[in-house]
C-alpha cells in the first residue's frame, strides 16, 4: 500500500475545478466585461469533444420555458471555430433549449482552449451532474488516453476519479453489443454491467438481470454462478433467492457506482456491515485514500 496519499481533484466544482488559476481563467465575467458578448445562436455549434449522446428532451424544454421567462442567465462557454463561428465547450443544453424557445442571440465567453481541455472540462462538467451514461463516460476515457496520450492515472488525476474506477469503467467497453444497448437504455448500471465483463453468457445474464430486476450484489452473484469453472455452494444459491429491503439494494448500488466496486449491505436486527469486495491492494489504497479527503468530511 501506498505511504503516501493521492490527492485526486476535487470533482464538483467544474469548470472552475479543472480549469481554474493554473490552467486557464474561466470565470463567468460580468455583461460590462470584454470577455462576453452577444452572437446569433446560428453561429454556435456543438462541441466535438462532447461525451453525450443523447440530451433528455424533457429536461431540455423544462430549461427553454426557464429561458423564455428568465433568458439565459449564463454565458455559454465557446472557443472560436472560424470566422464569426464558435464550437461550445460548456452549454451545449442551454443552447439547446434556447433554440426551442426561439432566442436568436445568447452571451458567449470566448475562450481560446486546447483540445484535452475541452475534453476534460466536457467530462467533469456532466460527470458532476450524472448526466453521463456509463458508455458515454467510458467514451470519454478512452478519447484521452487514445487521441491525447493520458495515461489512467492521468485520467483518475484530472477527472477526480479513482483510478480503479476508470479502469472498471473501461472494461464495460468490451460487453457485447447487445449488453451495451441495455447500459444506454439505463435497464442495466455500471454496477450490475461489471461483473458480466469476460463472460461467455454475458448477454444471457444481463437479460435475466433485468428481467428479475436484481441488485448489484445479486447479478455478482448470478455471474460467478454462470462464470465457466464455477463450483457451486449454499451461500452463493442464498444470494439469489434472499429477500432485501428496496432502500438496500438502492443504497448498495448507489456506493457500487460511486466508489467503482461492489458494495454489500447487510443488516441483524439494529446492527449492520457494509462490504467493499476490492481484488487488488490497489484497489484497497484508492478506497482508503478517498475515505481520508476531506470532501467527505
Amino acid at each position: 500500500m501506498a505511504n503516501e496519499e493521492r490527492k485526486l481533484p476535487r470533482l464538483g466544482r467544474g469548470l472552475s475545478a479543472l480549469l481554474g488559476e493554473n490552467r486557464l481563467n474561466l470565470e463567468v465575467e460580468k455583461e460590462s466585461s470584454s470577455g462576453v458578448k452577444t452572437v446569433p445562436i446560428g453561429n454556435l455549434s456543438p462541441g466535438k469533444f462532447q461525451p453525450r449522446r443523447t440530451f433528455d428532451e424533457s429536461e431540455i424544454q423544462s430549461l427553454a420555458n426557464s429561458i423564455r421567462e428568465r433568458g439565459i442567465l449564463q454565458p455559454i462557454l465557446v472557443r472560436p471555430a472560424g470566422p464569426n463561428a464558435f464550437e461550445i465547450i460548456a452549454g451545449e443544453r442551454r443552447w439547446r433549449a434556447a433554440q426551442i424557445a426561439r432566442i436568436h442571440d445568447v452571451p458567449v465567453l470566448v475562450k481560446e482552449i486546447p483540445d484535452e481541455v475541452v475534453l476534460e472540462a466536457a467530462l467533469v462538467e456532466n460527470i458532476q451532474r450524472s448526466d453521463l451514461k456509463p458508455l458515454e463516460e467510458s467514451g470519454g476515457y478512452r478519447r484521452l488516453m487514445d487521441e491525447f496520450g493520458y495515461t489512467q492515472e492521468k485520467v483518475s488525476q484530472v477527472i477526480g476519479k479513482s483510478r480503479s474506477h476508470i479502469a472498471n469503467m473501461l472494461r464495460l467497453e468490451s460487453l457485447p453489443v447487445a449488453v451495451k444497448k441495455l447500459l444506454d437504455e439505463g435497464k442495466l448500471t455500471a454496477g450490475h454491467a461489471r461483473p458480466l465483463v469476460g463472460n461467455p453468457n454475458a448477454e444471457a445474464l444481463a437479460m435475466e438481470i433485468v428481467s428479475k430486476g436484481l441488485s448489484v450484489r445479486k447479478a455478482e452473484a448470478l455471474a460467478a454462478r454462470r462464470a465457466p469453472g464455477y463450483k457451486g455452494n449454499a451461500s452463493s444459491a442464498r444470494e439469489l433467492s434472499s429477500p432485501k429491503d428496496p432502500n438496500i439494494i438502492e443504497l448498495e448500488n448507489s456506493l457500487s457506482e460511486f466508489l467503482g466496486l461492489v458494495v454489500t449491505v447487510d443488516f441483524q436486527g439494529e446492527k449492520g456491515k457494509v462490504s467493499i469486495h476490492c481484488k487488488s491492494l490497489e484497489q484497497l489504497d484508492d478506497i482508503i485514500n478517498r475515505l481520508r479527503s476531506p470532501d467527505l468530511n
